[in-house]
């Protein structure tokens, strides 16, 4: 069926420290993706680049934590944001680097609790993002999503999230870079994990079905993150946060065409395109690509591309 697409964009670089994810939106835009969107029969609807103003008094006891009151701004101004687009239709956040998802699925889980549904969470993603800010070594927000949508304590200077994702309905999937810290706290929380190694065992469409049979069952509502670094770089390398050994293109394109069969998703993040690092909009088109696969793109169906 047709879907209501709601394009939202997220220039955000505050959550790393490697300039160029701002970028993101734009890049998106004239990598086709609206027409892409409406080639397959959606509407489209590009509501923009979200704005947001800094909490200038946010302040964080760990000093390696950097961009705090911006990060906080964001967050606010895109869980606003999504709310709003998930009550007219599907939205797709254009980023931006992966600490976007703070707001976004704050506003995915607002929404999901106003219409008495459970929310459920697919991050496609080479790390776990499971620190919190006072875990952080790095300073970097956008390694905190998870950590903040599980409901994991450290987080008082954030607004309080609206309805926490229970561990059991997060999925990390083709994760493959998992910091000390975060292995031991994921230990304690019953999130299911995919990592590369479970996805070379027993292949990449199983453990997907598994987990959307879960979502289906319970009636739920499925948030999407997708990282760019899911993929692995040689064919995606417009990310600052490179990891060998990811996705093929192949196995991409099947998880998107699987989630497209299963009718489950309801809201969509692509995030940590950075296009300063790209090869002539390599890495756009094919996050473009992938979209329209969830979107039911048939495999038979995908453009020829050349780079040469």
């Amino acid at each position: 069926m047709p879907k209501s697409c709601i394009l939202i964009g997220a220039p955000i670089d505050s959550g790393q420290r490697r300039p160029g994810c701002l970028m993101g939106p734009a890049a998106y835009r004239v990598a086709g993706l609206v027409q892409a969107l409406r080639d397959l029969g959606h509407g489209v609807e590009d509501r923009g680049d979200v704005t947001m103003t800094p909490e200038t008094e946010a302040v964080c006891d760990n000093p390696a934590v950097h961009s705090l009151p911006e990060t906080l701004g964001w967050t606010k101004s895109l869980r606003a944001a999504t709310k709003h687009a998930m009550q007219d239709g599907f939205p797709i956040i254009l980023g931006g680097d992966h600490s976007l998802a703070l707001g976004s699925v704050a506003g995915a889980a607002e929404h999901a609790a106003q219409v008495g549904r459970p929310l459920f969470l697919l991050w496609l993603d080479a790390h776990s993002d499971f620190h919190t800010p006072q875990t952080t070594s790095s300073g970097n927000l956008h390694g905190t999503p998870v950590a903040y949508i599980a409901g994991r304590e450290g987080f008082e200077m954030f607004p309080t999230f609206p309805a926490p994702v229970p561990p059991e309905n997060i999925c990390l999937f083709g994760i493959r870079s998992v910091d000390t810290a975060e292995h031991a706290a994921l230990l304690n929380h019953d999130i299911e994990i995919n990592d590369m190694r479970v996805l070379d065992e027993y292949g990449i469409v199983a453990p997907l079905r598994a987990f959307l049979k879960k979502v289906e069952a319970a009636n739920g509502l499925l948030h999407v993150s997708l990282d760019v670094d899911f993929l692995d770089p040689s064919i995606a390398p417009a990310v600052g946060t490179t990891v060998p050994g990811g996705t093929t293109i192949r196995e991409a394109h099947l998880v998107m065409e699987v989630l497209h069969e299963s009718g489950l998703a309801t809201s969509l993040d692509l995030v940590e395109l950075n296009p300063f690092l790209d090869e002539r909009g390599r890495t756009a088109r094919l996050m473009v690509d992938l979209v329209a696969s969830l979107m039911g793109r048939k495999v038979f169906d995908r453009p020829t591309r050349s780079f040469g």
